[in-house]
């Protein structure tokens, strides 16, 4: 096949336009897939439409450009001194490159590089540039290019559609990492019912949590979260007053790790409450980006030794690790409910999911 389809951007603000393009042919070291599934993400149009403007120290690709974060297929070849993947393997790529070069790229931390930049999405420094005119391809395009330290291996037990939300669990596992969350500790997870949070609690069961107290807005989400372990998953409604005064009458010691999954939109005053529910010597994980600041007095958590804790995306070693966990069967994703949707009708579907959008529903464009 030498030619693909591709939603593409042509403008900031602008609707996706299908393309015709040359099918791309991998270089050295890289490997090209045969996209089957993409996420839709959340926050996708206001990238493409408020980022120049709200963050312009985070660049977007020069347009037209293809989008499309959470690719999973197929490979459908492999470029030169490429042995560890061979056509016909069933991956996910992890969009998150960085140089290759620096001391972090070497150590397999990229998400720590100051080049780093997420493929089909958005970059984080001046040198994203560079990454987006060398991987132009992502998962908006029926065929993409990636290098192949970037690909996790999907098991043949995992349906295909659930390597599009692999983005969302992945965020969710590298915090709980960070945060040394120890079988039968308790975990607080603010704002359980979002796409990050809900696949958060999925995992946070999965590391064998004691308690998961899952807090947000609605109770019938909640009550579905609860619905995955009854004897562990602990709801807490911010309707019915202060996180903190309920999760303390829970667990009057506090918990040991909160994470804030809460996104840009939402009030940090949820956040700056749901701290002080955090027990002595606990940690408190940022995923979400809730807009600050956080008024954090350094002198009660100098006592309390309480760390607060940035986490960003996550690294190929991790999806590896969570592709695993999956694999065995400890991380159930059947809560996950598909609403796929085809290539060209990209634009109908950004529209859906900032109307209709929740935890439980998986969006994603299906090939």
């Amino acid at each position: 096949m030498n030619a693909m389809k591709a939603a593409r951007l042509h403008e900031i603000g602008g609707k996706f336009q299908i393309d015709d393009l040359p099918v791309p042919v991998p270089g050295k070291g890289d490997v090209l897939v045969r996209v089957e599934t993409c996420g839709i993400i959340p926050n996708l149009r206001n990238v493409v439409t408020h980022f120049p403007s709200w963050y312009p120290f985070l660049p977007l690709p020069a347009l037209p450009a293809i989008f499309g974060l959470d690719a999973a297929g197929t490979v459908a070849a492999v470029g030169e001194g490429v042995s560890a993947f061979k056509p016909g393997d069933r991956v996910y790529v992890n969009p998150g490159v960085g140089c290759g070069e620096c001391r972090h790229c070497k150590r397999g931390e990229p998400t720590r590089c100051d080049s780093y930049t997420f493929m089909g999405y958005f970059g984080f420094g001046e040198n994203s540039e560079s990454i987006f005119r060398k991987y132009p391809y992502a998962g908006y395009g029926e065929y993409t290019i990636a290098p192949t330290t970037n690909l996790v291996r999907l098991p043949q037990s995992m349906p295909i559609a659930h390597g599009a939300r692999l983005g969302y669990l992945g965020t969710a596992y590298s915090a709980i990492r960070k945060s040394g969350l120890r079988p039968g500790q308790d975990i607080l997870i603010l704002g359980a019912t979002g796409t990050l949070g809900v696949g958060a609690a999925i995992l946070a069961l999965a590391f064998g949590a004691g308690r998961v107290v899952v807090a947000g807005r609605d109770p019938l989400a909640l009550a579905r979260l609860v619905a995955l372990d009854p004897s562990r998953v602990v709801p807490v409604c911010w309707e019915d007053g202060s996180i903190q005064a309920q999760v303390r009458k829970l667990i009057p010691d506090g918990v040991d790790v909160m994470l804030d999954t809460l996104g840009a939109k939402a009030s940090a005053d949820y956040s700056v409450d749901a701290m002080k529910a955090v027990a002595r010597g606990g940690r408190i994980v940022q995923i979400g980006g809730v807009a600050g600041p956080i008024p954090i007095d350094p002198h009660p958590f100098m006592c309390a030794q309480l760390q607060y804790i940035g986490s960003l995306w996550f690294t190929p070693a991790e999806g590896d690790e969570m592709a695993a966990m999956i694999a065995a069967g400890t991380a159930d994703l059947s809560i996950l409910e598909p609403r796929p949707y085809r290539l060209e009708n990209i634009n109908e579907a950004l529209q859906d999911i900032e109307a209709h959008g929740n935890g439980f529903t998986n969006f994603h464009i299906a090939y």
